[in-house]
């Protein structure tokens, strides 16, 4: 059995700073994060009060929770995001799978070319003033639901991760299944897609994170506020919180709790943060498993 050779004092030196920078990094991370479930659950006039980092949790109640969610416009803000969000993942997804698969044949002429227009895409663009004149007018999008599934369904980016990882599936297998008799859908959705499940559960991720945390789009093509995705929502709640003429219903609070308007704007502020976060802290460790072995397929090929 061969001997483990004993780390030199370089390593260990190297291995002991790597630690306590990447502990580091993980307090950062964290401590804000801390500080604003804290500051949610406390009393109001306390987290009024406060100007440094909140530790704990003081005076418990569910107040400011209370009040966010007595805003009906929450509840319609959560339905449009999730209507956004799958249909934007859903027509993502199929419209990714579909080109990467196309542009990773070998047989396919005009792979190349298209593949570089694409990558192009990805450094230039036209900018903000012609994708909204055409989303808007050219379209006829203005304040609709499609002008934020439509315009944002595919991008480059995860298109070239889909179809690097279907260049990285063997020839043969596909091959043998055109011997069997089966076709390119066949093909596709029974054979290759089953062995890229990580790269796709990555790409579906990224989707999903992103249409989530979406808000400029929706304030620039939206006026309807029925239409409005959570996270401008909450966005609208935080400014209005920020003005002195806050318009905060504290009627929702019981006669023991209830105070002036004021006293709450920094923990409705807390508590807007923390229900817009949540849902994605749920869903992230449910797909986390695949997502370093989905990003690093293709980086390596040989």
């Amino acid at each position: 059995m061969a001997m483990v050779k004993n780390k030199s004092v370089g390593s260990k030196v190297f291995d002991g700073i790597n630690c306590l920078f990447f502990v580091a990094i993980i307090v950062v991370c964290i401590l804000p994060v801390w500080h604003v479930i804290c500051a949610s659950f406390s009393d109001a006039g306390w987290v009024m009060n406060q100007t440094g980092l909140i530790w704990k949790i003081e005076r418990p109640n569910f107040n400011g929770y209370k009040l966010v969610f007595a805003n009906n416009s929450i509840w319609t803000g959560y339905l449009n995001t999730l209507i956004y969000v799958f249909g934007n993942t859903a027509l993502g997804m199929f419209l990714t799978v579909m080109a990467a698969y196309a542009l990773s044949r070998k047989d396919f002429l005009w792979a190349s070319p298209i593949m570089f227009i694409i990558s192009f895409t990805m450094l230039f663009s036209g900018g903000i003033v012609p994708v909204y004149i055409l989303v808007s007018q050219d379209l006829g999008l203005f304040d609709s639901r499609w002008a934020l599934i439509l315009p944002n369904c595919m991008s480059a980016f995860y298109l070239i991760l889909v179809r690097t990882a279907l260049q990285n599936v063997p020839d043969s297998l596909e091959e043998s299944a055109m011997l069997d008799g089966a076709g390119r859908f066949t093909i596709l959705f029974q054979i290759m897609l089953p062995l890229i499940k990580a790269t796709l559960a990555t790409v579906i991720l990224y989707y999903i994170i992103g249409n989530w945390n979406s808000w400029f789009s929706a304030m620039i093509y939206l006026r309807t506020k029925d239409k409005f995705p959570l996270q401008l929502v909450l966005k609208e709640i935080l400014v209005t919180t920020n003005n002195s003429n806050s318009n905060i219903d504290i009627s929702v609070l019981s006669s023991g709790d209830s105070a002036d308007a004021v006293l709450y704007k920094q923990l409705v502020k807390y508590c807007t943060i923390v229900v817009s976060t949540v849902p994605m802290f749920i869903f992230y460790p449910f797909v986390q498993k695949y997502f370093e072995s989905g990003v690093m397929i293709g980086a390596i090929k040989g």
